[in-house]
């Protein structure tokens, strides 16, 4: 039998806007579940069709795309005793309800956990927040970088020698506050088959921000200092990044360096420091560092960095090309593992768009259909959930659907 993902037949309320609980619904669908999105009558997800800070092409929104792909899509009055009616209805039918509403928003929907699991005590509430349900900051918005500001991230960024603070990529925060919360909503949804009924369960940009930074902040709370970069010239030599002749950059990620550096040092041909004490050990190295780096400046500006590539990897050496994202359109190593993918948009054609990060070797996930259009498939929910065309004709009449 095939199955479309370990989550099949799992059906999840994806009611959230903008970025953190979207991406969280998008990551449950590609791993096979029905997510429905649902959007406010007559207003739409406000990050549908935002120009500012998204991704445009053409009147295409590919930031809403990519984290509303592989969805259905509802529109619902939620401000509506009828349309709050047919969310108490679907929630019956489903197993998960996700939603990043602040908690008296849900409570004034009737759309918090009390009424949510009297209705259905088998329901996962998957709650996504800005900061936590408790604290003085529970009820505030939060973005992407207002956690990134406020966990240090954007201290720690960059090299230590350029101005602080330093911007940091675009949805970071938000994208670790999706993934921990569809891991926690995965965990309830297996704790339920031990247990028999569901649970509430949330989680935070700012709490998934600090386990994302969970090496620097565990060096802060234990030293009281901030874990900050060395400069590259005083960093590790065979971990450390250099500039090749055709102005690409690799990077070394060799953090043993008795180990590498002596058929290291044959292989860009700097034999001449084989009985150099500066350079004879680790200890030697750390004492001596920035000559050693400028030594390899030069020495790497000689080769292309295909060049050097084919050099280090006959030697099963630990590097990377550091790459722009673009060039992962071509990547062999994405595109054979499908993280990079090919697929065919019912609208726009063939297109490479971002695969799924893992495998499964029985219950394979797929993109099986690209983001919904507004209110695409709210009749063909509601059908679903028991509802008559009679029923759907006199909701559209009240315009709570």
């Amino acid at each position: 039998m095939t199955m479309n993902g370990p989550l099949e037949g799992i059906r999840v309320i994806d009611c959230s806007l903008w970025l953190q609980g979207p991406m969280t619904g998008a990551l449950l669908a590609d791993l096979g579940a029905d997510v429905i999105k649902v959007e406010q009558l007559g207003e739409g997800d406000p990050f549908r069709g935002l120009t500012a800070g998204s991704l445009q092409l053409g009147a295409r929104d590919l930031g809403f795309e990519t984290i509303n792909r592989n969805k259905r899509g509802i529109a619902v009055d939620l401000r509506k005793p009828q349309g709050t009616a047919v969310m108490h209805r679907l929630v019956k039918e489903s197993d998960v309800f996700l939603h990043n509403l602040r908690p008296q928003a849900a409570q004034r929907l009737s759309l918090d956990y009390p009424t949510l699991s009297g209705i259905n005590p088998r329901l996962i509430y998957s709650q996504a927040s800005g900061w936590g349900l408790e604290g003085p900051d529970a009820n505030k918005g939060a973005y992407n970088d207002s956690a990134a500001a406020k966990t240090g991230m954007m201290y720690i960024s960059g090299e230590p020698d350029l101005p602080k603070p330093q911007r940091t990529p675009p949805t970071t925060c938000d994208v670790a506050g999706s993934m921990c919360l569809a891991l926690a909503t995965v965990s309830a949804l297996r704790a339920r088959e031990r247990m028999g009924k569901g649970q509430m369960v949330d989680t935070s940009i700012f709490g998934a921000t600090i386990t994302l930074l969970r090496w620097p902040i565990t060096f802060a709370l234990a030293l009281g200092s901030d874990m900050l970069q060395r400069p590259r010239t005083e960093g590790a030599p065979l971990y450390n990044f250099y500039k090749c002749a055709d102005g690409e950059w690799i990077y070394l990620v060799m953090a043993q360096y008795d180990k590498f550096w002596p058929s290291f040092r044959e292989a860009v041909g700097l034999q001449e420091l084989e009985t150099d004490p500066r350079f004879e050990n680790t200890a030697a190295v750390l004492a001596n560092s920035s000559e050693l780096i400028s030594i390899l400046d030069r020495v790497m500006a000689t080769k292309t960095r295909a060049e050097w590539m084919e050099v280090f990897a006959e030697r099963d050496f630990q590097f990377a090309p550091i790459q722009r994202s673009a060039e992962l359109a071509n990547d062999p190593q994405a595109l054979a593992n499908e993280y990079i993918m090919e697929y065919e948009h019912p609208a726009f054609g063939r297109e490479k768009v971002i695969g799924l990060p893992y495998g499964f070797s029985e219950t394979k996930p797929s993109l099986r259909h690209p983001c919904p259009q507004y209110g695409q498939h709210t009749e063909e929910v509601m059908l679903e959930i028991g509802y008559t065309w009679e029923d759907i004709a006199r909701l559209k009449e009240q315009e709570a659907i």
